[in-house]
């Protein structure tokens, strides 16, 4: 099997998505708009795409499945703080003193994802 799409419920599909395009710096799907039901935030293979999908009601409860994200151009505290100018909150921080931990984050829609150290930052 193949992993295609992480699909996250939204309750405006396109914004969410636009938001998770700049932050990943992937593109939106082809021909995707504002008032779309679905919404595809195109991944370079073989990753998966972030796909939105419209749903009528409001979050209310912790995510059950959440996605863990590795900076590659930055430091994990600066991609926080980049992705905080971008409209996501901090929702736990989980960093340690002497370097290590996460930040659990939330997107425009309060969806939870963290932000881990960097591979150049556990290597040194």
């Amino acid at each position: 099997m193949i992993l295609r799409h992480i699909t996250i419920d939204a309750e405006n599909p396109y914004e969410l998505a636009q938001f998770w395009s700049t932050a990943t710096g992937w593109p939106l799907g082809e021909g995707d708009e504002p008032g779309d039901d679905e919404v595809l935030v195109e991944a370079p293979a073989p990753v998966p795409g972030l796909l939105f999908i419209k749903v009528p009601e409001s979050k209310t409860a912790k995510n059950r499945v959440h996605i863990d994200w590795v900076p590659t151009e930055r430091t994990r505290d600066e991609e926080v703080e980049r992705l905080q100018k971008l409209g996501a909150g901090i929702h736990e921080d989980h960093r340690k003193p002497e370097g290590p931990g996460w930040v659990t984050m939330l997107d425009p829609e309060q969806n939870e994802f963290c932000v881990e150290r960097s591979e150049a930052e556990r290597s040194s």
